[in-house]
């Protein structure tokens, strides 16, 4: 498969990302409703299921700055991708892109995929190295984040990255500009969080 780009020395181009083998799983209806906090604790539930930008989150929860490793842009085309199924709202030929979210001083935070329409990506990610939030918001672009899964499950990729025991809380949602889906976004966050956001789930009663 042939890259619409020269990457830099230092991006990878794999055919794989993680994607969380899910012990559980919700839809829309979960997100909306939110969950019960014996199964999700209330300050994880805001940053898994609120509206607002996981990297300024991290960056206001740890007080670092947060930065991006590219670790893959690779073209692939009309291919779903093992991507959640609203992959197909993203129009194609596409490009996806792996990153790690770490603190400046390099604890890795969360691994975030993301799909874009390839011949628009450069006119969004302008920098490749700055978060897409960082990058979005010095374009002025008004975008509307739309969450429409969450996952609980485990990746042995993401336990040795994180050098943390899953299971793993994620989620994926799409970016929509000027009513048009902008690009997909898968993400993952470390277990390394309990200690700013408390543990993921409270016991019962």
């Amino acid at each position: 498969m042939t890259a619409l780009f020269k990457p830099a020395d230092n991006v990878k181009i794999s055919t794989a990302w993680h994607c969380l083998t899910p012990l559980w799983q919700g839809g829309e209806a979960a997100v909306q409703q939110g969950l019960p906090h014996t199964q999700l604790a209330p300050a994880w539930q805001l940053l898994l299921l609120g509206d607002g930008s996981p990297t300024r989150h991290l960056q206001l929860l740890t007080g670092e700055p947060t930065e991006v490793d590219v670790i893959d842009m690779s073209a692939v085309g009309m291919d779903l991708d093992g991507a959640p199924t609203q992959i197909q709202a993203v129009p194609g030929p596409r490009l996806r892109r792996q990153v790690w979210l770490r603190t400046a001083s390099g604890q890795r935070l969360a691994y975030a995929t993301s799909w874009w329409e390839a011949s628009h990506v450069d006119e969004y990610l302008q920098n490749r190295n700055l978060p897409i939030w960082a990058s979005l918001t010095r374009l002025r672009t008004e975008l509307y984040r739309d969450v429409q899964g969450l996952y609980y499950g485990h990746s042995e990729a993401l336990e040795s990255a994180f050098s943390e025991l899953g299971p793993f809380w994620g989620r994926h949602y799409l970016f929509w500009h000027h009513g048009q889906p902008l690009t997909l976004i898968y993400e993952v966050f470390s277990p390394y969080l309990t200690k700013y956001l408390g543990a993921t789930h409270l016991e019962s009663d």
